[in-house]
């Protein structure tokens, strides 16, 4: 079963940059504050995840 989630930058620390998970309506965050390298994630206002789980 594959998810995938989006994240919207919420601020940036010196070497990371912090998004919030924005869910669908009416569920919960599954994994909530999402911690990003600042050399990868750059520019980037929003990010998809894409999460999976087997067994």
């Amino acid at each position: 079963m594959e998810t995938k989630l989006i994240f919207e930058k919420e601020r940036e620390t010196k070497n990371t940059i912090r998004y919030q998970e924005k869910p669908a309506e009416g569920q919960p965050p599954i994994i909530g504050t999402l911690y990003v390298a600042k050399f990868w994630a750059s520019g980037a206002d929003r990010v998809t995840v894409t999460l999976s789980k087997e067994g």
